[in-house]
């Protein structure tokens, strides 16, 4: 939608750069109703392909950490073309589900994100037998395709309550304020989950860091967001909200458009079966969408510690009100429920009501060692952290 959103020149030219983005061709969706709500798999891949230089070096591609594929962001959008909407529920990746495949290398219950090293195709099937959740088009992005989406436009806006640190994702947030952020910065914006913000207002990150705890580390002021994958989440969709906002902002500049279009293919594909037409006609429905009233959520789940690995189970029956409340009389009966903590499958409770969908517990820190703490953190709620990142303009 972002792609065809700036789509302004000639029709021609339109269809050429149409057909240069890769296309995805995902079995087990299903057939969308014209003119209806359809739901999109969005998968963040973790692959580092097409990185060279300093990026490959922060993303662990020159140390061998690159290897294999997994779905570290998986989200599914709920588009409604009729009302204007959009809602996002975001799925933890360590969330246990009933694996369809593979079972002989996982087992019939593990995480979610194993299920992409076959591909969208079983990731989507998968979602489907567990959630009972229509999955109806696939969009697929790299770490490659986030960095020049972010370069294309020029970076995007993003406000930070505090100056802000993660030396797992390099995120290096030197002062407070409205900021441009952009290309390896805004890749360590969406990958970090090891983040810290410093409430005194310092940017002198530790040389000794690593051997301090939690509280020796908040002297210098330097405070942990002990979220992990959920602090990430919301990061995500804070960023998502800020591409949004500056992509609508280049419509109107010929030159901008054209670097944004001929840098999205890299790293960027697209379900075969979305039209150049299909796209257009949902481009003029939401030329005046406002991001900030993009609805976000992450799906209820609690944590657990299962063979000494950190591990999240479907919070029911939170899980599934918040599913009703999302996607409606859409949803099916799974056929492959995912486990609860005693690792038995009961189907999802029956919910026909819609109340008020928030619900968040968090944590308190640890003062440990340099061990991510384990998170209960469920946060399906809009609200926004006030330590975390809000799209913002310096205009």
């Amino acid at each position: 939608m972002l792609i065809v959103g700036v789509l302004g020149g000639g029709y021609l030219y339109a269809q050429y750069r149409f057909r240069s983005i890769h296309k995805l061709h995902v079995g087990h969706e299903a057939y969308p109703v014209p003119g209806q709500s359809f739901n999109v798999l969005e998968v963040g891949s973790d692959s580092r392909a097409g990185l060279t230089g300093a990026l490959a070096k922060q993303t662990g591609a020159s140390t061998g950490q690159a290897a294999g594929k997994r779905s570290d962001v998986v989200k599914i959008m709920r588009v409604d073309p009729n009302a204007g909407t959009i809602t996002i529920l975001s799925i933890p990746r360590d969330t246990t589900v009933t694996l369809l495949a593979n079972q002989s290398l996982y087992g019939r219950f593990n995480r979610i994100n194993v299920n992409y090293g076959n591909g969208p195709s079983l990731l989507a099937q998968t979602i489907t037998a567990n959630f009972g959740i229509p999955i109806n088009y696939t969009v697929q992005v790299s770490m490659g395709g986030l960095v020049n989406a972010a370069e294309a436009v020029g970076g995007v806006y993003l406000n930070f309550p505090y100056p802000a640190h993660d030396s797992y994702s390099q995120l290096r947030i030197m002062h407070a304020g409205c900021q441009l952020v952009n290309g390896s910065q805004a890749l360590a914006v969406a990958r970090s989950r090891h983040y810290y913000y410093n409430v005194k207002g310092l940017n002198v990150w530790p040389k000794n860091a690593v051997q301090l705890t939690y509280a020796q580390l908040a002297q210098y002021g330097w405070i942990y967001d002990g979220t992990s994958d959920f602090g990430r989440i919301d990061r995500q969709n804070a960023y998502l909200r800020a591409m949004i906002r500056r992509v609508k902002g280049s419509l109107g500049n010929p030159v901008a458009m054209n670097n944004f279009l001929s840098k999205i293919p890299q790293g960027v594909a697209i379900d075969d079966k979305f039209s150049l037409n299909q796209l257009i006609g949902l481009a003029l429905k939401f030329r005046h969408f406002n991001p900030a009233a993009m609805k976000t959520y992450t799906l209820s789940t609690t944590s657990a510690t299962v063979n000494g690995a950190d591990v999240l189970f479907v919070d029911q029956p939170h899980a599934q009100q918040m599913l009703v409340n999302i996607f409606g009389s859409d949803l099916s009966r799974p056929t492959n429920p995912p486990p609860n903590e005693a690792f038995q499958t009961p189907g999802p409770p029956v919910i026909s009501t819609a109340p008020n969908l928030a619900r968040s517990t968090t944590i308190a820190e640890k003062t440990q060692k340099h061990k991510s703490p384990t998170t209960t953190t469920t946060n399906p709620t809009l609200a926004v952290s006030s330590f975390d990142p809000t799209p913002c303009s310096l205009r």
